[in-house]
């Protein structure tokens, strides 16, 4: 257990150290975005907490490899769905969760996005279904920058706020907050749509 401690901090040292980690960042969190199950938080947390200081454009390299991900599913839910679509669908075991969440992506749309973004859920699934339904893309990328900055940029703040600390705290309580998050976030749009059908 020890030598692979040692191991490890080595691996993270040199990553950490390395001129290229921002590139390597950005595309690790390509990759989690679009086919990897592994949260980016793994890394990002001790990442953050090595340097404080960096720890918003670490954010920020986080959040355009995601965005950079979420246009390609996007794109691939929109041009190649019936050949490339279904076979990622099904290769990623994901048939139910995106039946699911197609009916209620075509009744909220941008609320949607929006909660899958925060939730423990492959976000995959709203990247694919967006393209597929033709939905306005300029509302995908806004839906997916909110959510997911909350993901990464509250990190940060949480790192500057509590440091190293926020490992155990992510590994303890997570998906708790998550879903506490998600739901907060779908109660407030709801009731801000049903406040504006109101006064239309």
């Amino acid at each position: 257990m020890a030598l692979h401690s040692r191991r490890a901090k080595r691996w993270f040292d040199r990553i950490s150290n390395s001129r290229h980690m921002l590139w390597f960042l950005g595309t690790l969190s390509f990759l989690e975005t679009i086919i990897i199950p592994v949260p980016i938080e793994v890394i990002l947390i001790p990442l953050m907490a090595a340097d404080k200081a960096r720890s918003w454009i670490l954010a920020s390299v986080v959040l355009s490899g995601c965005l950079l991900a979420s246009l390609l599913g996007y794109g691939i839910g929109m041009v190649l769905f019936q050949s490339v679509g279904n076979w990622f669908i099904d290769t990623m075991n994901m048939q139910d969760s995106y039946d699911s969440f197609q009916t209620f992506f075509e009744n909220y749309g941008f609320i949607a996005i929006l909660t899958l973004g925060i939730l423990p859920i492959p976000f995959q699934i709203a990247m694919v279904t967006a393209g597929l339904s033709g939905y306005p893309i300029y509302l995908f990328v806004l839906a997916t920058v909110i959510s997911r900055g909350i993901r990464y940029f509250g990190l940060a703040w949480l790192v500057n706020r509590f440091g190293s600390r926020v490992e155990d705290m992510w590994q303890r309580h997570a998906l708790r907050t998550s879903l506490i998050g998600g739901a907060i976030v779908l109660v407030f749009s709801l009731a801000m749509q049903a406040l504006a059908g109101m006064v239309m």
